[in-house]
């Protein structure tokens, strides 16, 4: 909900900005008229360019001001991972947009071919530095219109190509709004300039700008980057192929600290780039090194390419570039609502950090906590490395947590219906794979009184 407001507010604003300089009567007229001049036609086509540009480029920038992992954004959008989620939207609205201008501008071939140019208006006057560059600015716009629309569909269609060089590859955007703010700067009509229109996209292509600029110098999450080392790794399991590896990270002591349920951008290597993942653990819950670093764990699994092999390649030792923390999943909620927490697989990592704040002795950060159910769904319960540390840690939390494991492999699988059997209205958490978050998502859309709250890694 919260993205979709986001994205109206920003799309209302521009239209209402726009209306207040649409000259009076457009769209009155007949578009083809007695005499066989598609005026109309022509007058709804320019508008319609105008419009459908102005979207594209402000959903941009709004794309590109997002992507600079502004903290102050967290909170009104409910987390960093919700924050990407209206980048991504944005990016693709952007995209629609500009194929909406694209074809705005097409039409007028249809309309030449049908009616002729009668009717047609003249060009309008641009900002007097831009008088002789519309040629130039026509097919520098069209250039990066086709590349916008191929980066978006890379983005889209992820299987397409790895991670690593979808980054280098999205990291082009900066670049291609840098050339369609100079296409915008050139093409706009001098008199939008002068109203509120002019003001409000004058801002627009500013901060853009100012966020592409700032991508393309590296400077995104710098401020909040963390060199540490690679404390202790192993496997856990049976240390198969398929088991997660668990690695402790010695931070340095201007690490700010974390809350439980949060994650960070992490990077072990350069050349890939980096990660989100889960922090695994509470606050403190790890103490310090010897060296008197405090100590955080991460639990990840082997699902693509590049975790597959990283219980090879970690060592004692090695760097790491830890940026963070981000997030809002702290397992909170109000006092009139149920706690429901669901977990699958290694979706459980933030539920330990949440269960390890609650342990005797820790930080009372969990203080106003309610008690709550954990169902944590796994494969196959006899060969899950997790539970085993999951199982004390609910029978020890304070507030309590009790807990229900539903087990894959004795056909005990979890569904929404089963959530209602609980009663009243919930608090519902979840991390986990997405068919399963996706189901849980549309029952709460429902007539229940579910507050669902889900974290997405899914940012691109």
């Amino acid at each position: 909900m919260r993205i979709k407001v986001a994205l109206g507010t920003v799309l209302g604003v521009i239209t209402l900005a726009w209306l207040a300089v649409m000259p009076a009567g457009t769209g009155m007229q007949p578009l083809v008229d007695a005499q066989g001049a598609a005026t109309g036609c022509w007058q709804l086509r320019q508008q319609a360019l105008y419009l459908t540009g102005l979207w594209s480029i402000g959903l941009m920038a709004l794309a590109l001001v997002l992507a600079l992992r502004l903290p102050w954004l967290e909170r009104p959008l409910g987390g960093l991972d919700q924050v990407y989620r209206l980048h991504k939207w944005a990016g693709i609205g952007a995209a629609l947009a500009a194929i909406a201008h694209w074809g705005a501008k097409e039409s007028s071939g249809w309309i030449k071919a049908l009616w002729g140019r009668a009717g047609k208006p003249v060009h309008e006057a641009v900002l007097p530095w831009f008088t002789d560059a519309r040629g130039f600015a026509k097919d520098l716009g069209e250039w990066a219109f086709y590349l916008l629309l191929a980066l978006v569909a890379v983005t889209l269609l992820t299987r397409l190509l790895a991670y690593r060089p979808w980054r280098l590859l999205h990291r082009a955007m900066p670049l291609l709004f840098l050339a369609l703010a100079l296409h915008t700067l050139a093409l706009m009509p001098l008199a939008f300039w002068a109203a509120p229109l002019g003001l409000l996209m004058g801002t627009l292509l500013a901060t853009g700008s100012l966020a592409a600029l700032w991508s393309l110098a590296g400077r995104v999450g710098r401020a909040r980057s963390h060199a540490g080392r690679i404390h202790a790794v192993r496997a856990l399991g049976d240390g198969g192929p398929q088991a997660p590896i668990e690695v402790v990270c010695a931070l340095p002591a201007h690490w700010p600290g974390h809350c439980a349920g949060q994650f960070a951008f992490v990077r072990f290597d350069r050349a890939e780039g980096q990660h989100p993942f889960t922090i695994a653990s509470a606050p403190g819950s790890l103490g310090t090194s010897e060296a008197g670093e405090p100590l955080l764990r991460l639990v990840i699994k082997p699902l693509g390419d590049y975790t597959r092999t990283l219980g090879q390649r970690l060592r004692v030792g090695q760097r790491v570039d830890i940026e963070g923390p981000y997030g809002r999943f702290d397992g909170r909620g109000r006092p009139d609502r149920l706690q429901v927490w669901v977990a699958g697989g290694v979706g459980v990592t933030p539920f330990l950090a949440l269960l390890e704040a609650r342990q005797p002795g820790a930080a009372p950060a969990q203080a106003c906590a309610q008690p709550a159910h954990l169902h944590y769904c796994t494969r196959d319960a006899t060969r899950d490395p997790l539970l085993a540390r999951l199982r004390p840690l609910c029978a020890q939390a304070q507030p309590p947590v009790r807990l229900s494991v539903h087990d894959a492999a004795l056909g005990q699988r979890l569904t929404p219906q089963a959530l209602e059997d609980l009663g009243g209205p919930l608090d519902l958490w979840f991390c986990g794979p997405q068919g399963l978050g996706d189901a849980l998502a549309a029952h709460s859309r429902g007539p229940r009184v579910w507050r669902m709250h889900r974290e997405s890694f899914a940012l691109r």
